[in-house]
């Protein structure tokens, strides 16, 4: 069985390309109880459109690729 970790990272490879086009990208920080801290690198760090990335793209995509998450969190 993949850690979570794992499947976080195999799920935010799927996204990273289309931020990667913008200029921008994503890290994963930490994955702890159910939790995971994201951070928008790059362009997307101050990108207007953000908050909209995260909700919309990253906490979406995630919460549907990796059983068991409760929380995406930007830091």
């Amino acid at each position: 069985m993949k850690d979570l970790k794992e499947s976080v990272e195999q799920a935010l490879a799927k996204i990273r390309p289309m931020l990667q086009r913008d200029g921008g990208d994503i890290e994963l920080v930490e994955v702890s109880d159910g939790i995971v801290k994201v951070r928008l690198t790059g362009a997307c760090k101050g990108c207007p459109m953000s908050q909209m990335t995260m909700k919309q793209g990253v906490e979406k995509l995630l919460m549907q690729e990796v059983p068991g998450l409760k929380q995406v969190q930007a830091v």
